[in-house]
């Protein structure tokens, strides 16, 4: 198969390219990258369509947690734009109803003014024990969520609301796709991404060790590694 000329990245909830930054800083010169913008919408389909309308003619596609839930979209939409697939740290399946309350609960307290993003209180949810002390992880996570702000996480935590359970359109999925998880990752645990591999047919899973939720800022190497060879550019 032919190498991908465009790499289109999909943040997290209030992640930004800096999520990407070792990624990026290690293909820039052989692949256009495009980190693309998930801030200014209110559901999934919205974000896929303005990923679509911005992207080049085909690409490949790699989407972390939120940035997965629109790949899967995107995959809905348009699969035949996409050469290359990549979900990190994601799900394919609809909140719970737990999860569902917890969400509305944190977009009303954004709403009076009484949410302040990811504080240090919350990243033993988001990334490694091991790395909670480093500030190249822990002090970027801190920065992308300020620099995100309130209203950015208001509309991104809505269109998670809203997103539909994924499972059986994986199944529809013909392209390489790399499935990667952390060991330890506390949101999207592994057991949500083998169940997602077992329903796409060319498919790679990755478990990464002492790796949570943010992979490709905790544990930047292997990611490089296996994204390398998802590319074709080992």
């Amino acid at each position: 198969m032919k190498r991908s000329k465009h790499l289109i990245l999909l943040p997290g909830l209030l992640c930004d390219a800096s999520l990407w930054r070792n990624q990026i800083n290690a293909f820039r010169d052989v692949i256009d990258i495009i980190v693309g913008d998930l801030t200014r919408s209110e559901t999934m389909e919205e974000m896929a369509q303005q990923i679509l309308s911005e992207a080049p003619p085909t690409f490949a596609l790699a989407g972390l947690s939120m940035g997965g839930y629109v790949a899967q979209e995107i995959m809905r939409r348009a699969p035949q734009r996409v050469e290359r697939l990549a979900f990190l740290n994601t799900n394919a399946r609809a909140d719970s109803d737990e999860q569902r309350r917890i969400r509305a609960g944190l977009i009303d307290l954004a709403i009076i003014g009484k949410f302040k993003g990811v504080t240090p209180r919350l990243l033993p949810s988001l990334i490694h024990p091991s790395r909670m002390e480093d500030p190249a992880v822990a002090g970027v996570v801190l920065e992308m969520a300020e620099r995100m702000g309130q209203e950015v996480f208001k509309r991104q935590q809505k269109a998670i609301l809203g997103r539909k359970d994924g499972r059986e359109d994986l199944r529809a999925i013909s392209v390489p796709t790399l499935i990667l998880s952390g060991r330890d990752d506390l949101l999207c645990p592994p057991k949500v991404q083998e169940e997602m591999a077992e329903l796409i047919e060319k498919v790679k899973l990755v478990i990464i060790d002492h790796c949570g939720h943010l992979s490709p800022l905790e544990q930047p190497d292997e990611v490089l590694a296996e994204l390398r060879e998802w590319l074709g550019y080992c």
